[in-house]
């Protein structure tokens, strides 16, 4: 659970700034190359590893990733649907990820619910689980 309401954790996919104040896991930091926030839109974003994680082979090239996201559907406040794909030669890391973002009302504050369907064969279930609860600390540090 995060201590923040639905409106204002939905409102960081719709803010450049704020999603890549958070989206973006431990060791890593993001740069926008495009951001469009409305459905059929998106983004293109390279994540990149920083100086303690120097030598990290990444998934685009030496120490970055980079990931071209359109959103699928946003509906306000309760539900984000994002379609990830990774730009990289690497077979075992293409196809089309579909992250699913559910906002719900908690006691204090909302329910964040991550969800992947399609994760890359290339990509360790405990590699992505722990990306994943990375960004979702980086969130509540950023909304509470």
């Amino acid at each position: 659970m995060i201590l923040a309401s639905q409106r204002t954790i939905f409102r960081t996919f719709l803010d450049e700034e704020t999603l890549g104040g958070w989206r973006a896991p431990e060791g890593m930091s993001a740069r926008f190359l495009s951001f469009d926030p409305r459905i059929g839109g998106g983004y293109r974003m390279v994540l990149s590893y920083d100086a303690a994680s120097a030598g990290m082979q990444g998934k685009t090239r030496p120490g970055e990733d980079e990931v071209a996201v359109e959103f699928r559907e946003l509906l306000p406040d309760e539900r984000v649907i994002e379609a990830v794909t990774f730009v990289t030669d690497d077979p075992g890391l293409q196809g089309t990820m579909v992250l699913t973002t559910l906002l719900e009302p908690a006691r204090e504050g909302t329910k964040v619910t991550l969800r992947a369907e399609h994760v890359p064969a290339g990509i360790s279930p405990e590699d992505h689980r722990a990306g994943m609860l990375s960004s979702l600390r980086n969130l509540a540090r950023l909304t509470e």
